[in-house]
This record gives C-alpha cells, structure tokens and sequence, in this order.
C-alpha cells in the first residue's frame, strides 16, 4: 500500500541544470527507463544492420537488379505484404498474451533472418534465376523490365520486405505499444524523449557493426588461404550473426522487464480492463475527416511531402553509389557510414531539440526540414545533372562528380533523417496539442493512417510509373531532372502548409491560453 501511495503522490520538481536537460529521470525510474532504453536500441540497432543490408542486397548484388528495382518493390512487395502483417498481427493479438506474441513475432523474424545468412545467401545462385533467363524476360517484356530482378532474385526481395516488416511491426506496433502500455504520461514526457535519444544511438553502433564486418571479411578475403572468398558473403554472415546476437538480447530485455517492472507498483500500475480502446479508423473514415479539416490537410501535406521527396532522392542515390562502388562489400561500407552518420546527427539533434523548442517558434522550427532537404537536393541534383550533360567524368576541386554527387548524397540523407527525427516529428505531434479532444484524437489517427503509410508509397509509385514510361535501360539518374523538378513542386506545398498551419496553430493556441 505504501508503494502505491508513493506512485500516486504528485511529486515536486527534482531537475535543474544539466540534469534537467539531460537525465530527468528519477533514481528509483532508471530500473524501468534504462531496460525500455536499451530494449529501442537493440530494436534500431538491428534495423539499421538489416536496411543496408537489404538495400545492398537489392541494388548490387541481385543478378540485373538496381535502384530502379527499390520503387517498384516498395509499391508491389512492401505496401502489400505490411498489409497482411497488420491483419496477421491483429490476428495474433486476440489469440496471444502481449508477452507470447512478442516472443512469437520477434523468434519469427530473427529465425528468418538467420536462415537467410547461413542457409539461402550461401544457396542463392542456386534457388535465383540465371543472368540469361532474367535478361531473356527483360527483353521480351520491356514494360516490365525492373519486375523480373524482384522475381528472379526472390530470397533478396523477401530479405527487403521481412526487413521493411521488422520496423513496421516490432518498432513501431510491439515496442511503442508496450511502451505506451507501461508508461503514463506524466512519464512519457520525460521518458520518451530520452529513449529516442539512447535508441538513436543504435544507427551509430549499427553504422561501426557494418564498417568491422565488411573489413574484416575483406582481411579475411585478402588472406592466401581464402582465395576465392565471397567477401560480401562472409561480410553478411557475420551482420547476421549479430543480429541474432543483440535480437537474443532483445528479448531477455524484455522478459526482465516483465518480470521485474511490471510486479513493481512504484514502476506500473496496471490500466483498468474496462477502459475504453483508443479510437481506430478506416480508410474511407480518415478521409471524410480530413476533408473536413484544413488544419489536419496541411497535416498530411506535410507528411506526405517529406516521405515522397526522401525516398525520391534515396533512391537516385542508391543508383549513383552502386556506380562509384561496383564491389558488393564496398558498397556495404558506404551504408554503414551513412548509418554513422545519421546517428551522429540524430543523437546530437535530439539533445538540443528540446532548447531549440523552447527558443525558437514552431514555425521556425517546421520550416528547418523542408529547408534543409530543399538545400540539400539542389545540390545532389545539380551535381548529376551536370554530371549527365558533360557526358564524360569532370573533376571538381580534385574529386570526380561521381564521388561528389554520392558524397552529398549521403550528406543530404543522414542530415534529413536526423533532422526529422529530431525535429519534424517532434513539431508534427506539437501541431496536435492545441486541437479540441474529438479532433486531436481522431485527427490524429486519420493523418497516420493515410499520410505515414502513404508517403513511402507515394515516392515509390512515381519512380516505377517514370521508369516503366520511360522503357527498358533507362534508369533513375537519367530522369534526375524531371525529379529534381518534381521535389521542387512538393517543396512548395510543404513549405506553404507549414506557413498556414502556423496562423492556425498559433491562434488555436493562444485562444486555449486565454480560456
């Protein structure tokens, strides 16, 4: 009984100073806060090995395969698979315990994945199409030339899909659910933040797993005795390794933290099972609401735009780095630097967001992701197009324009990923605050079902759409002006809904001051 009273008793302001800005935590909180933080960073750690390697994969180690190929597979494969997860998901739910489906789900994907490393990479000249076949399909068939690498090298296009999966499901639906279950909200305002902040982290450390892997299977490759060596093989061996390494770690987190927070009363108290669920809505439902709502339209403007202008230029990038780095496990390399890269960001951003809120107006601070990237974009297209109409290679104070265009790609990528993190996402939720109840609540679940699963798709549709107008042998780095062009056409939108949904916010928001 006194444990509980000591749960429920308001608790007077203990921060100051560095300790405000950087661990508001309780001591007796770190028994619950440092396992959910460690719990996220595995989560991430593991995504982020799997998307370079998914990514590499695909783009330059599948037989006839590219960029191009990610578009089509994102639309065709990714969009369609995440909708049977969610039905199977939910399935699941009403059949297990939340702690058995976290066992079941989490043991699906890491078996997978081992099996992939150990079993079906090792095996894949065997179990894929021939160079020949897939060739002979392309030919016969042009409009569909960048569907039969996706087909012909199947054990990679399900490798990108379970991995597209794993974020889908276990970090945003198993992870933010639990933690969302055990955390109130006078917690999540200290706690949420700072996991975002340690679980960044694991970009970063994935990033080093990524660089140690690919050299040491290049040294063990280099050696007399080796000759002949799979290097990238070697090199996916190991990332795999360690992902079934920190997934096992994963999940005895997990069962600690059932075991010994959720019986504390001073760390959890359980929900009453009469309380209501949150409010779930359609398609069709979410797109009545919105229309109703010029705040929640420029909402999913916002959203939209970042996912489509991202994946937009991700995958020109992709197309140029296979180009610089025809060599597998170089190219590997260059992901985990962009993974190190946008950790860095990320982790530092996420440090400083919280003055930079305080500072600066939400406008200011909304309008800093659409700046960056439209920035960054006009110098990663810029570069290619010159690139593309000199015809030969230039140099530009000492270096290629190859190099340059995928090292300010990869500038261009870590920055907005970190930028959005940090930032975007944080202003997105800020832009719900001030909203009536019904509509926060609803409006809120309409702009995530249309605009966050939308975005990926969005990009996704123009790049297969240009690719299959345009024919066979062309590639993304020949369209490069007419999606740089179309970038600049988003970046307008977004940037004129953050500008009248900041009148909006800032009257909404001193009208709830004044009441």
């Amino acid at each position: 009984m006194i444990l509980i009273k000591e749960a429920n008793t308001p608790r007077k302001e203990e921060f100051s100073g560095w300790r405000k800005i950087f661990w508001s935590i309780h001591n007796f909180e770190i028994k619950k806060f440092l396992p959910m933080s460690l719990l996220l960073f595995c989560i991430i750690f593991i995504y982020q090995l799997l998307r370079n390697l998914k990514d590499t994969l695909m783009v330059s180690k599948a037989i006839c395969s590219g960029a191009e190929v990610l578009g089509f597979l994102k639309l065709y494969g990714v969009t369609p698979s995440a909708f049977l997860a969610t039905l199977l998901f939910v399935k699941l739910a009403n059949i297990l315990e939340r702690e058995k489906l976290f066992y079941t789900i989490v043991t699906f994907f890491l078996s997978f994945f081992m099996i992939f490393g150990l079993v079906l990479y090792p095996l894949h000249d065997v179990l894929h199409f021939s160079k020949d076949t897939i060739l002979s399909l392309q030919s016969a068939y042009p409009k569909f030339h960048w569907f039969f690498p996706i087909i012909g090298n199947w054990s990679f296009s399900l490798f990108y899909i379970l991995t597209e999966l794993w974020g889908n499901v276990v970090l945003c639906a198993l992870f933010w659910q639990f933690a969302n279950e055990i955390t109130n909200v006078k917690e999540s305002k200290r706690f949420y933040p700072a996991f975002i902040m340690i679980g960044q982290t694991g970009q970063l450390f994935a990033g080093i797993a990524v660089m140690f892997c690919a050299n040491f299977a290049q040294t063990v490759g280099a050696s007399g005795k080796n000759s002949g060596l799979d290097v990238f093989g070697t090199n996916l061996m190991y990332q795999t390794i360690f992902v079934s390494f920190i997934g096992m770690i994963a999940l005895g987190i997990y069962r600690w933290v059932n075991r010994n927070v959720l019986t504390d009363s001073r760390l959890y108290i359980p929900r009453p099972k009469t309380e209501k669920n949150k409010l779930k809505l359609g398609i069709a439902e979410s797109f009545k609401y919105i229309a109703k709502s010029s705040y929640l339209l420029m909402l999913v403007v916002m959203v939209l735009a970042y996912g489509i202008s991202i994946n937009l230029i991700e995958a020109v990038w992709k197309g140029q780095l296979k180009e610089l780095c025809p060599d597998t496990n170089d190219y590997n390399i260059w992901m985990g630097n962009l993974s190190i890269f946008t950790g860095v960001i990320s982790v530092t951003l996420a440090i400083v967001a919280n003055n930079l809120l305080r500072k600066f107006s939400w406008k200011t601070m909304a309008l800093i992701t659409p700046a960056i990237l439209l920035v960054t974009s006009f110098l990663f297209y810029g570069l290619i197009i010159y690139k593309n109409n000199v015809g030969t290679e230039v140099h530009i104070i000492g270096y290629s324009t190859l190099f340059l265009a995928v090292l300010f790609g990869l500038i261009q990528n870590g920055l907005t990923k970190g930028v959005k993190y940090a930032l975007f996402d944080t202003t997105k939720q800020m832009a719900y605050i001030p909203l009536p109840s019904e509509l926060k609540v609803k409006g809120q679940a309409a702009v995530e079902i249309l605009a966050e699963r939308s975005g990926k798709s969005g990009g996704a549709f123009i790049q297969s759409t240009l690719l299959m107008i345009a024919g066979s042998g062309i590639k993304l780095s020949d369209l490069a002006s007419t999606l740089a062009t179309i970038i600049m056409i988003i970046m307008v939108f977004w940037i004129a809904s953050v500008l009248g949904l900041s009148k909006q916010f800032e009257k909404l928001t001193a009208e709830k001051r004044n009441r």
